[in-house]
């Protein structure tokens, strides 16, 4: 396993905060999700026309100015009542971090979640495999490291076109020259979120590569650094993010445009429990299913269920049941029970925890926009026709693939400068290439073909894209318990900013030289990229740990 990959929960910093100042110096505060501390305050703080009570959690959304005044928006929550007002950064208090229950991956983690001049200790959050000789972690390895981020400075330098990498702790002496030197005059590296950001009337242009992404799979293998390009157009595009059907750990995960050409027959679909069969109930046809697990019902109103009971689903109602010497409505599913020659009418409970398989009397073939239209997902299938118009369709080869959830994501539309004769799509957020800007004027304003790809998602990217999609969407109800006597509680969760979209970082800065290696250097065209260098990673006792990417990591227990 590679735990560069993996996913992390962040430990809370039990050192606290002297003042608001403080954390909003030392902590990063910003426009996403990442961006959105929370802390508690040791004692009562009393404002204006609010009193924010100790151990109550505060969320800093942004750093303003108010009246004159420097200070962090922030939020409160009570009984689902999100409550907004600002603390000055004169604010003195105890505040201490509170307890963060998302998972994040260490890029993540070493752009947000690592205080400047404090260290932050994380526990892996997914399942280790069995330990081996090659593991890079300790055979008692217990999930917990200790991060400490080594940070380097990507630059630029007059009258070359490769980006230089800089040691942060190199002992030169740094001179800002910024208003002595032409900034037209330096290259300006662009990222892939730089391009998207600019607007539609700018399109096309052409640009060179200076730093290509990594990988065998179309079309990043053809993005080399050097190589020119026409970038044609940005806009959102939809996709279907998909995973194999296998039941060990090493199923793939992919994304396949509405554009993919090939067919799909539908393979039987498993559901939990009876609230699942009301969610993917169809008017167009009877849910047929047949039961893989015993349920006992506690009310004699209600049907009690064996293995190999086979139903038809009809619909979603409440009945009335005995219930505590009285009288109680539930909802319940209304199905048709299978026999040998007739049917019987049963009711089952919404709340019911058993387990049903599919029975697929279809066999239509159908296109991806035909299955997005007119089922719910997730859906389960295989492909019967393969697109032809990819060199090697992987889907085809897959034993059954299910749909998960459709996606909108954000995409490039390019080709090559010199042999324009195909399009592709390339998405902005998942793919890491640096380019600068020609003046060159584009040949013709309208794209060659655009090439169908199916691309391929790793482990992490997978769980990224579940993660933040549709973040601004309620997740459907959970299904009903079984009758209480008394209500469920109620839990305060702050509602999601439609604007929290995930991006990377920016940090500005000015030119700089750096006498010691050309007189004339600037720092990515006002942008520098800190990143994550690798020179050492050792644990608490002084022993090397191997490279494995840009970040020193120590194991807290050594």
């Amino acid at each position: 396993m590679n735990y560069l990959m993996c996913l992390y929960k962040v430990m809370a910093d039990k050192t606290p905060y002297a003042s608001i100042e403080e954390i909003a110096r030392k902590v990063s505060i910003g426009p996403t999700r990442f961006g959105h501390p929370s802390f508690y305050s040791a004692k009562d703080i009393k404002l204006e026309n609010f009193t924010i009570k100790h151990d109550e959690q505060i969320t800093f959304n942004s750093v303003e100015e108010v009246h004159g005044i420097m200070a962090v928006s922030c939020v409160v929550v009570r009984n689902n009542q999100s409550h907004s007002f600002t603390l000055p950064l004169s604010q003195e208090g105890e505040f201490y971090e509170c307890e963060d229950d998302q998972m994040y991956t260490l890029k993540e983690i070493a752009e947000w979640k690592i205080p400047k001049g404090r260290n932050r200790i994380v526990k892996l959050a997914t399942t280790l495999h069995v330990w081996d000789s090659s593991s890079p972690l300790p055979q008692n390895f217990d999930g917990y490291l200790i991060l400490m981020p080594v940070y380097e400075v990507q630059a630029v330098m007059k009258f070359r076109k490769d980006i230089i990498h800089i040691l942060s702790d190199l002992d030169v002496e740094v001179k800002d020259v910024t208003d002595h030197y032409d900034i037209s005059s330096f290259l300006q590296p662009l990222s892939l979120e730089d391009i998207f950001e600019r607007t539609s009337k700018e399109f096309p242009m052409v640009a060179q590569i200076m730093e290509g992404p990594l990988g065998n799979q179309k079309p990043y293998n053809l993005l080399s650094t050097g190589k020119e390009i026409v970038i044609y157009k940005k806009y959102q595009a939809a996709r279907v993010l998909a995973s194999e059907m296998r039941s060990d750990s090493s199923k793939r995960h992919y994304l396949i445009p509405m554009s993919y050409k090939g067919k799909f027959k539908r393979r039987p679909r498993e559901f939990p429990t009876a609230y699942d069969l009301e969610i993917v109930r169809n008017e167009k046809e009877h849910l047929h299913v047949v039961a893989t697990k015993a349920f006992t019902s506690p009310h004699k109103e209600l049907f009690s269920v064996s293995v190999g009971d086979q139903f038809l689903v009809q619909q979603c109602q409440t009945s009335e049941v005995l219930y505590e010497g009285g009288k109680k409505l539930i909802d319940v599913l209304a199905c048709e029970q299978i026999l040998s020659d007739s049917y019987k009418k049963v009711l089952l409970p919404m709340y019911m925890e058993g387990g049903f398989v599919e029975v697929v009397h279809d066999k239509k073939q159908y296109h991806l926009s035909e299955i997005c239209k007119e089922f719910h997902l997730p859906f389960n299938v295989k492909v019967s026709v393969r697109d032809l118009s990819i060199e090697k369709d992987v889907l085809a080869a897959a034993p059954g693939l299910q749909f998960e959830e459709e996606i909108t994501d954000s995409y490039l539309l390019i080709s090559s400068a010199s042999s324009p004769v195909e399009s592709w799509e390339i998405p902005v957020y998942r793919l890491h290439m640096l380019v600068h800007l020609l003046s060159k004027d584009v040949q013709t304003a309208a794209p060659p073909v655009t090439r169908t790809t199916v691309e391929e998602v790793s482990e992490e990217e997978y769980y990224m894209l579940r993660r933040y999609e549709n973040l601004t969407l309620h997740p459907p109800p959970r299904p009903p318990k079984k009758p209480t006597t008394a209500p469920p509680p109620t839990f305060a969760v702050p509602k999601q900013d439609v604007s929290d979209v995930l991006q990377a970082p920016k940090v500005r800065y000015p030119i700089l030289s750096l006498n010691v290696l050309q007189p004339q250097v600037m720092f990515c065209g006002f942008k520098v990229f800190i990143s994550l260098l690798h020179p050492y990673a050792m644990y608490t006792d002084g022993s090397q740990l191997p490279v494995m990417g840009k970040l020193a990591i120590t194991d807290r227990n050594g």
